[in-house]
């Protein structure tokens, strides 16, 4: 049970770090959406629209490590198996 704790809090990590990255590393909160400027061909004037999109931030990351840590102070409350000894 300790190393299966331990091992999911690592895979916890990593798969943040890797979808935070992969995300575009966005250092502030998370959004739900990204604003769009497009530009009109008739007019030249500049338009603001936002698209739905999830990107991940610093709130994000934090959680999880919070989460990868507390699974990994779960993991000190198990005792490792006594190794047994070897009959010869």
């Amino acid at each position: 049970m300790k190393r299966t704790l331990e091992i999911l809090a690592l895979a916890i990590v990593v798969a943040t770090g890797i979808l935070w990255f992969a995300t575009g590393a966005n250092r502030g909160w998370t959004k739900t959406s990204v604003e769009v400027k497009t530009l009109d061909e008739v007019t030249g004037i500049e338009e603001i629209k936002y698209r739905e999109r999830f990107v991940p931030g610093v709130d994000f990351v934090g959680a999880a490590l919070l989460g990868a840590g507390l699974l990994a102070g779960a993991s000190l409350l198990f005792r490792n198996k006594p190794i047994s000894t070897i009959k010869t």
